[in-house]
C-alpha cells in the first residue's frame, strides 16, 4: 500500500450560532503562501468532490480522534458559494465540541482548514504559483493556530435572533 499525505490548508471564517458552526473552510481567488510556492483555489474546485457523495469529516486540528461531524450523517453540510467552500457543523454534546464552541464565542480560534488531494488534472503550475481547479476533499477542521488562506473568521453569535437569517443563507448555498 502506498501512503499518500493529504494536503491541508487553513482559512479563517467560522461563526458559532447556538451549537452550530458556520462559515467558509476555503476561499476562492485568495493567494496563500505555502512553503516556497503560492496557491490559489479556483471557483468550482470542490464541485466534483462534493457531488461524489464521499463522506467528509469535520475535525479539530486535523485530528481524527476529535470528530465534530460528518457529511454522511448530515451533521456536516458543505456547499460551494461565490466566496468558497461553505460549511455548517451541528456540534455534538462532547467536551471537545464544547471547548471549540467556547473558543469560537471568544473569537480565539485560528480558523478553518481543509484536508485534500489535488484531483487528477486539478492543479496547474505557473512557475511557483499553483492554481487548484479540482480537489478531492476528505476533511475540514477547526484549527487553533494560524490560517494559510486569509480573509475568513471564527465568530460566535447567539442562536435565536439569527436563526431565520442563517436558514435563508443556507438555502442560498445548497
Amino acid at each position: 500500500m502506498i501512503a499518500v499525505k493529504l494536503e491541508q490548508r487553513v482559512a479563517i471564517e467560522l461563526r458559532a450560532e447556538g451549537r452550530r458552526l458556520i462559515g467558509h473552510a476555503a476561499r476562492f481567488g485568495v493567494e496563500a503562501r505555502i512553503g516556497d510556492f503560492t496557491e490559489v483555489i479556483q471557483a468550482g474546485a470542490f464541485t466534483a468532490s462534493l457531488a461524489s457523495g464521499r463522506d467528509v469529516l469535520a475535525l479539530v486540528d486535523h485530528n481524527p480522534e476529535k470528530l465534530l461531524a460528518r457529511s454522511k450523517s448530515g451533521t456536516l453540510r458543505l456547499a460551494e458559494d461565490s466566496t468558497g467552500l461553505a460549511f455548517e457543523i451541528n456540534l455534538p454534546s462532547t467536551q471537545v465540541a464544547s471547548d471549540v464552541l467556547a473558543l469560537a464565542e471568544r473569537n480565539d480560534l485560528g480558523g478553518m482548514s481543509f484536508g485534500f488531494l489535488p484531483a487528477k488534472g486539478g492543479e496547474h503550475w505557473d512557475g511557483n504559483r499553483r492554481t487548484l481547479t479540482a480537489v478531492d476533499l476528505f476533511e475540514v477542521s477547526v484549527v487553533s493556530s494560524w490560517a494559510a488562506y486569509e480573509g475568513t473568521t471564527v465568530n460566535a453569535r447567539s442562536r435565536a435572533p439569527r436563526l431565520a437569517l442563517a436558514r435563508r443563507y443556507l438555502e442560498t448555498v445548497r
